[in-house]
């Protein structure tokens, strides 16, 4: 006879299986759970409620959402590529180059890889495959890769997700990711350069010198929008729940006063699609939350963190441990989910091994990132497999080469914590 917990687990793997959200498959295991191991069900209701209603900082998830929605439906983002494309479209490979560009600013935006990739990845799909200036498959590929550094480069959901569960500060774990994000789009820049060389990939017609101080005037209240939200933030102004609710109104105000680009009809479908959005990511975060009661209760991450240390493993050895797990993991699962129930068990090792928790952070979720790229179950290629009608096989062999370097470059991050901790530290960080 199974022990409830082991009854919970095979539950929530046969429900998602069956096609149930995971979401609810974790509410109804952990209810089996409660059940079988003879506890009140109430509880499944409190420790929901009481997650959601005492953590304000959840409160940033939906208006980053939101925020980004109001630049997509508006012409901040059209903008913001004219920008890119008029400093980096005259080299070979130049789309290609905007595309990397576009998403390292978007990301001080929007902090979502989906919202990257339906947005402005649509645009820049059909503006590389115009007129067979690239093939399309290759297009999408690139999207796809460039799209991860958006929740690298803060503001980011994943990293207020993980903030919540590990207590580690969220302004700094923002900070912490703008060099590994910019690591990103270097490593995947090189492999533009080089393949744009071997494939002979176009270049683009020069913008002229005196038509950069307008493109640039045109994208600035585009382009302010990051250091209008981190600088709130660490100037003391607002706090990131506060930042993201400002970029939201920012996002608004500039797009329906200063642009005129969004009517009625699309305001609401912003809000529509960012409502939608949000349900998912709570339901997600609500199942999370009582299935964590039942990993606690059950003395999960303890027990793993006494077996681990009868390895003796050094910290170095225990994070490519970790980042092993978690890109198997990412292939399978929705990121939010590992972040919620799988990263919460490492992080009681992660602390007794003296790994900085904001290191840690950034390692977790560039891998959950990396998951999304990465075969047979990569949202992210699933995503462009739509946008582009391109075969999903023939994506995943042109993104291959990005995975790969975003790889590498992930070593060197979980190697060198000092790219993740210099700017925390510039900023009076003392982990």
């Amino acid at each position: 006879m199974l022990d409830p917990f082991t009854l919970s687990v095979v539950s929530i793997v046969v429900l998602a299986l069956l096609g149930l959200p995971i979401g609810h498959a974790m509410i109804c295991s952990s209810i089996l759970y409660l059940l079988l191991a003879g506890q009140d069900m109430g509880i499944a209701a409190e420790q929901i409620l009481n997650g959601l209603f005492t953590s304000y900082i959840l409160l940033a998830v939906p208006l980053f959402i939101l925020a980004a929605e109001l630049m997509n439906s508006g012409s901040m983002t059209m903008r913001l590529l004219i920008f890119c494309n008029a400093f980096v479209g005259r080299f070979r490979g130049g789309l290609a180059l905007v595309n990397v560009v576009q998403s390292v600013i978007f990301a001080g935006m929007s902090g979502s890889a989906i919202a990257d990739a339906a947005g402005t990845g649509k645009m820049m799909q059909k503006m590389m495959t115009e007129g067979g200036k690239y093939p399309p498959a290759f297009a999408a590929a690139l999207t796809a890769s460039s799209a991860v550094i958006g929740p690298i480069i803060p503001p980011s959901i994943p990293v207020v997700v993980y903030a919540l569960v590990s207590d580690a500060s969220i302004g700094f774990l923002f900070l912490a990711g703008v060099l590994p994000g910019l690591l990103m789009g270097l490593a995947q820049a090189c492999i533009i350069v080089g393949t744009a060389r071997a494939r002979n990939f176009p270049v683009e017609a020069p913008v002229p010198v005196g038509e950069l101080p307008g493109i640039t005037f045109r994208a600035l209240p585009a382009l302010i929008m990051p250091v209008v939200l981190l600088g709130g933030i660490y100037g003391g102004a607002t706090t990131p729940t506060e930042a993201a609710a400002v970029a939201a109104l920012y996002a608004l105000l500039v797009s329906a006063f200063l642009y005129r680009s969004v009517s009625f009809a699309s305001l609401r479908a912003s809000l529509s699609g960012s409502a939608r959005t949000t349900a998912s990511i709570g339901m997600l975060i609500a199942g999370a939350l009582v299935y964590n009661y039942v990993v606690t209760i059950e003395n999960i991450p303890a027990s793993l963190s006494t077996f681990l240390a009868g390895f003796d493993m050094s910290p170095v050895q225990f994070l490519l441990m970790v980042n092993a797990i978690l890109l198997i993991l990412g292939c399978l699962l929705e990121g939010t989910t590992i972040l919620l129930v799988v990263v919460p068990v490492f992080i009681p090792t992660a602390n007794a091994l003296g790994i900085d928790l904001v290191h840690f952070g950034i390692v977790c979720v560039v891998n959950i990132m990396l998951g999304l790229i990465t075969p047979p179950y990569g949202l992210l290629l699933f995503v462009m497999t739509t946008i582009s009608g391109q075969p999903l096989a023939r994506i995943v062999r042109e993104v291959m080469p990005f995975l790969l370097v975003l790889i590498a470059a992930l070593a060197l991050i979980t190697l060198v914590p000092g790219i993740s901790l210099w700017l925390p530290r510039l900023f009076g960080y003392t982990g």
